[in-house]
């Protein structure tokens, strides 16, 4: 009876070091245990859901999102072996409880930090390319997460599902996310963006929407790090006094700054410089504004032509909403807690893939947003479902083939000559149309 009891508890501890093994090609077990005791939820008491089980179900609920949350965990193997071969639902609600919200957005921030400073991503003048856009997310429709985050509204009150305002920094050529911030939908934007300074990289150009012009915003983010460089395009009937001409549509301004963003930011000087650079395209005058003054190292005619590359990031909120979610734009929580666990797990999981696809390009030798997130992402989670048939020891065989395969699925080179114009749609009237009779239609 003692070397049975001996034996499966050596089965059983094989079978979570096989598990969790199988899983640490795309994420470093030390990073979960780091975040983990950062966040306090760090146990040494044995469960059949141990806590990097539960993290790794959080960021399944993402990779297989037709299946059940419960189901998860034994799709993936992550669950230690008990008298029934499936999890029970209140055994992943009381584990996901147990785990927070803290403790994923800590492995994220973490990864994120490590990937961003191992890569050797594509520069600009020694420059690394981000960008910061807003994107919102759609709750189920519970009372508790209506009271937190609202929804939009008109006079007639509530109109939609409660939805949450996020504001992501992602570098644009491997659309990896390096950091987010999120809030209720009534959220301002660029108060949203404040919280992403701090951790924003050195030697870096960050794009911004015209929406995010702020003045006191955009002094803190240059003079906050070194070299954190921004470029946004200008509004219109904007203000500002010509300091010198560097070339024929290239000045070095003056922009004067309010009171009330004086008292907001109390860094912000009266004045502060910028580069303001113009540019015919298509036609259609465009102007830009930068803090990279230096008309010798940054030239002026490249400048203006960078600015498309913000669009990288709105094909990011693409991949995520409609390949990664595979367009069902509703959060499975309902509670507020557990949805922002959730939306920790899915920017956790999607760079669980970009971070696959920039190896894979890097072997390569092109960019990681030259591959098809579809196809990419579907070879990393069949690969993930066969982890149950899989010995550890030929897992670096299988993922290093992994990483070679997603190298085939090289997009072909985008058709710079493709245009889209806006269409205005016609204002929907509050009055119905009045039917024509059969003399009006003669």
């Amino acid at each position: 009876m003692q070397l049975q009891q001996a034996l499966n508890t050596a089965f059983n501890a094989s079978t979570q070091f096989c598990s969790f093994e199988q899983l640490s090609s795309f994420l470093d077990p030390t990073i979960i245990d780091e975040a983990f005791a950062e966040a306090g939820v760090a146990t040494v008491r044995k469960r059949r859901l141990p806590l990097e089980a539960v993290m790794w179900t959080v960021v399944g609920m993402s990779l297989f999102r037709q299946e059940s949350v419960w189901n998860i965990a034994t799709k993936m193997d992550i669950a230690l072996p008990g008298k029934n071969p499936l999890v029970a639902p209140s055994a992943m609600v009381q584990a996901r409880r147990r785990l927070g919200v803290d403790a994923v957005k800590s492995v994220f921030m973490k990864m994120a930090a490590q990937w961003y400073l191992s890569q050797p991503f594509e520069t600009w003048n020694g420059l690394n390319l981000l960008a910061v856009d807003g994107v919102v997310w759609r709750t189920t429709d519970t009372p508790e997460n209506r009271e937190k985050y609202g929804s939009a509204s008109t006079q007639h009150g509530d109109t939609s599902f409660p939805q949450i305002r996020m504001v992501c920094h992602m570098e644009l050529t491997s659309h990896q996310l390096i950091n987010s911030v999120f809030d209720k939908y009534k959220s301002n934007e660029m108060v949203l963006a404040e919280q992403l300074i701090d951790k924003t990289p050195n030697h870096s150009l960050t794009l911004f929407d015209k929406g995010y012009y702020s003045l006191g915003l955009l002094n803190r983010w240059h003079l906050r790090g070194e070299e954190r460089h921004w470029l946004i395009p200008v509004k219109k009937g904007l203000q500002y006094e010509v300091i010198r001409t560097l070339g024929r549509n290239d000045k070095l301004v003056r922009l004067v700054t309010t009171a009330h963003a004086r008292k907001r930011f109390d860094d912000l000087p009266e004045h502060i410089e910028a580069r303001l650079i113009t540019k015919q395209i298509k036609g259609k005058t465009c102007e830009v504004l930068t803090s990279m003054v230096d008309a010798m190292r940054f030239p002026g005619n490249e400048i203006v032509e960078l600015y498309r590359y913000r669009w990288e990031i709105e094909l990011g909120f693409r991949e995520i909403k409609q390949t990664l979610l595979n367009s069902e734009y509703t959060f499975r929580s309902k509670l507020p807690e557990m949805v922002e666990q959730e939306i920790w797990g899915l920017l956790l999981a999607y760079n669980l893939i970009r971070s696959a696809m920039t190896e894979a390009a890097s072997r390569k030798g092109i960019r990681p947003n030259q591959l098809s997130f579809s196809g990419c992402s579907s070879a990393v989670v069949a690969f993930l479902m066969t982890l149950l048939l899989t010995s550890p020891g030929k897992l670096p065989v299988l993922y290093n083939s992994l990483i070679d395969q997603l190298g085939f699925y090289e997009l072909p080179p985008r058709r710079e000559d493709r245009a889209y114009p806006r269409c205005i749609k016609p204002k929907v009237s509050r009055y119905p149309h009045k039917k024509k009779n059969a003399s009006q239609l003669s």
